[in-house]
């Protein structure tokens, strides 16, 4: 697939960041978990209870989204209609829900 273009990837990071958050809030608020989100252009910040956050924010150039949560950094590129983990192969939901569950102490799934 060839790379998109700065403003394809810009606009198709944004949707993901959009659909992210929502998915953020439905899971927080299912489980009863405290989280505060604070988006600024490309980078969403996610706060918990005892201070940590999550960071996910696009990459123009490299055409990812990167999350740097308490597990550590991970890279995520668009694959198909996924973005998968260029290191664990692993989709952005299902490895979010897991770095989530861990800094908010509670199960969050993002769906």
């Amino acid at each position: 697939m060839p790379p998109l273009s700065e403003s394809e990837f810009l606009a198709l990071a944004e949707q993901e960041l959009d659909r992210l958050e929502r998915a953020v809030e439905d899971a927080a608020d299912a489980a009863g978990a405290d989280i505060e989100i604070n988006r600024s252009g490309n980078v969403m910040e996610l706060e918990f209870e005892d201070g940590s956050k999550i960071i996910v924010n696009s990459q123009a150039p490299m055409q990812e989204l990167w999350v740097a949560a308490r597990a550590g950094g991970f890279h995520f590129r668009r694959d198909g209609g996924r973005w998968v983990d260029t290191r664990g192969g692993g989709e952005l939901f299902e490895a979010l829900s897991r770095y989530l569950s861990q800094q908010a102490g509670v199960v969050l799934t993002l769906a």
